[in-house]
């Protein structure tokens, strides 16, 4: 009888309790602290709720997948050695890494600012991400400066 090895792949991810949704599980797991899983489901399921109140007549699933999506980024600038000198690359970034590109700019905008339960940083980050504001929004808005300043350099991707 062979059993089944666990690992921590996109197929072996399971969906949500709540919403079914693989995307939530995900940031779920990237939210978690020392496994405390209940922990952070309770913190991310509490934030969608508060959302929901503020933002009516939108499902808070809808609200969190537009905020993942406003945050990630399209490029991202790479250093590339060449000659002796390094230079900041423009390149595109691929699918995964805008997911947790997006992930860790708003979980970080989150973790930032203390003094209020994380709950509420989350909701109010992701609030702000859905109407292309916040913290991680301008981390993406950087980024994308930064791209562009050093668009000169594109040749260099290979």
């Amino acid at each position: 009888m062979a059993f089944k090895k666990f690992t921590s792949s996109e197929e072996m991810l399971k969906p949500d309790p709540r919403f079914n949704s693989k995307l939530l599980s995900k940031f779920i797991n990237c939210i978690m602290w020392d496994g405390k899983k209940s922990v952070a489901q309770k913190i991310v399921y509490d934030a969608l709720e508060k959302i929901s109140k503020k933002i009516a007549d939108v499902p808070p699933l809808e609200i969190f997948q537009t905020a993942i999506d406003n945050v990630k980024p399209y490029v991202e600038v790479r250093s590339r050695r060449v000659g002796g000198a390094n230079y900041q690359v423009p390149m595109q970034v691929n699918k995964r890494r805008q997911q947790s590109l997006a992930f860790r700019w708003l979980i970080g905008a989150c973790r930032e600012g203390g003094g209020r339960p994380m709950s509420d940083r989350l909701a109010d980050e992701l609030g702000a991400a859905y109407k292309k504001e916040g913290k991680a929004m301008n981390t993406r808005e950087q980024t994308h400066r930064m791209a562009d300043a050093n668009k000169a350099f594109a040749h260099f991707a290979w």
